[in-house]
């Protein structure tokens, strides 16, 4: 019979972090942590500033959604949660201006946890309200690892009903095929193992994580110009596109297929892309069209990396 550890809850996780802003705020918004806490909300994170002043006081970390641009403001408790806590987070996202707010905490109590979920009822779907437990957990004598709980998220599904009764048929087909888009890919190994479940919109593009800050992949589908499309979307950074640009053989020989190379100057951001024709309005034709961009999102990902 198999011998097999025992996992041990560690209760006091200032056994970890010492302090909330100069331990647990710095530990978060290191890479690889911004990352798990992404993968479990379902958005791509980037920490813009730690201890951001709001008026006399400050969040704990400001922050931004790749691609969207969209402000989000975390606030950290290394305990269970209480009224104070929760009136700050109200009280920073209204000074950043903020659409997501993430509150994590030790433990979060019934009360504060309904609070939040009627914040996610009674606002629109621009706003979003996350409240998240972090826990530390060992086997043994191993080192502490990190589990994130998310307590309550924003209704998407209500919010999504209400979206969706004002977007236009063009919309509503992108919407139907970036869904069936999400719920195929992550049936394919290939596919699962690089990139986690991301939130789909009513637009013509579906961003995923590419392991740097500084560029994403973004698949495309046009319903206008029936183009369908997978890229690197640089969002601000000239000399990592130059960077890329000067391999372009290489990567194109890597890829196995050539690249639009678009660097524009008056333009933040810059981008290399690889088309076909496909009309997304042709549902039978769509898991021909999810294999592509999963094709085409697995390579990017594998290619790019190496020529930083």
């Amino acid at each position: 019979m198999a011998n097999l550890g025992k996992l041990d809850k560690i209760d006091d996780l200032r056994t970890v972090w010492k302090h909330e802003a100069s331990g647990f705020s710095k530990w978060l918004a290191e890479e690889e942590n911004i990352a798990k806490l992404s993968a479990e909300i379902g958005m791509d994170i980037n920490p813009d500033e730690l201890e951001s002043s709001v008026g006399p006081f400050s969040v704990d970390i400001y922050a931004s959604e790749v691609e969207t641009n969209r402000k989000i403001v975390i606030e950290n408790q290394l305990e269970e949660t209480d009224h104070k806590h929760l009136g700050q987070t109200i009280t920073y996202a209204a000074g950043k201006d903020a659409e997501v707010v993430i509150w994590i905490v030790k433990h979060a109590r019934d009360e504060h946890r309904q609070a939040v979920d009627w914040l996610n009822t009674h606002t629109d779907e621009n706003i979003g309200f996350f409240l998240i437990e972090i826990e530390l957990w060992k086997i043994g004598d191993s080192l502490p690892a990190p589990k994130f709980n998310v307590v309550s998220r924003p209704n998407d599904w209500a919010k999504a009903m209400k979206l969706t009764n004002a977007l236009s048929e063009a919309q509503k087909t992108q919407l139907e095929f970036w869904q069936g888009f999400v719920e195929y890919a992550l049936q394919k190994p290939e596919y699962s193992k690089l990139f986690n479940k991301r939130k789909p919109f009513a637009q013509n593009w579906y961003d995923l994580a590419a392991g740097s800050s500084e560029y994403h992949i973004n698949l495309l589908a046009n319903v206008q110009n029936n183009k369908l499309g997978a890229e690197i979307y640089i969002v601000n950074n000239k000399e990592i596109f130059q960077q890329f640009e000067s391999h372009k053989e290489e990567i194109e020989g890597e890829l196995g297929f050539n690249m639009d190379w678009r660097l524009i100057p008056e333009a933040k951001a810059s981008r290399i892309t690889v088309y076909k024709t496909g009309d997304i309005r042709q549902q039978d034709k769509w898991d021909e069209h999810f294999d592509w961009l999963i094709d085409k999102a697995v390579k990017l990902k594998q290619t790019f990396p190496k020529y930083m």
